[in-house]
């Protein structure tokens, strides 16, 4: 019976050691090595601070800045645990709101995003582009669709003081076209544009700072 067992036991314990922790412990290491920018979560320094990350989005409200796409994250209210509010781009947190296309709180939800897009962004023209009104799977999207953006630059140039052209170029500057060339589509960061904006516009107040919530 020893001598059935032992084989089978010395394979586990060799795979366990092998697969959780040679293996994890080896990536982790080549990543760091040779790309410690991404493996330490593309973070974003400004003046020696931490104002976020590439890839986790941030929840712009000043008509300073580009907004991305909504979020649908929930989280506890600080002021009653039994109730929730929303917590949008909560990095603590990733999800969807789960709501079907059949749901009146989402048809009513977007119906009010699609023509507050409307009314507030007339010069982009054309369709109100999904991710406008849309939130994303996990609700931490950092990019949103240069048709998005497009139609935000009117807003924006009129808050800064700037021309429509100016901002129409720092927009064209951020746009990233899909990998490869036709791996998924072209997007724009959204805390990279802004933080693009501050170095642009200076005046007036406002910048994104830790934590990049404006």
């Amino acid at each position: 019976m020893i001598s059935q067992l032992r084989p089978a036991i010395v394979m586990i314990a060799l795979f366990t050691i092998l697969t959780g922790l040679v293996f994890p412990l080896g990536f982790v290491g080549v990543g760091q090595l040779v790309f410690p920018r991404q493996a330490g979560g593309s973070l974003i320094e400004r003046g020696g601070h931490v104002v976020g990350s590439e890839l986790i989005g941030q929840s712009f409200t000043s008509d300073r800045y580009f907004q991305g796409r909504p979020s649908a994250l929930m989280g506890a209210d600080p002021k009653d645990s039994s109730k929730q509010v929303s917590t949008p781009y909560d990095a603590g947190e990733s999800g969807a709101s789960n709501l079907g296309p059949t749901s009146k709180a989402l048809i009513d939800r977007v119906t009010g995003d699609v023509a507050k897009a409307g009314d507030a962004a007339k010069a982009g023209g054309g369709p109100v582009p999904g991710d406008m009104v849309t939130t994303s799977a996990s609700g931490l999207d950092p990019d949103m669709s240069p048709e998005n953006a497009a139609r935000q630059v009117a807003r924006v140039a009129r808050a800064r003081a700037m021309s429509q052209q100016a901002v129409q170029a720092l927009v064209r500057a951020h746009t990233a076209a899909p990998a490869l060339g036709f791996i998924g589509a072209a997007h724009v960061n959204v805390l990279l544009l802004n933080l693009a904006l501050d170095a642009a516009s200076p005046a007036g107040g406002g910048h994104v700072s830790p934590p990049a919530a404006q």
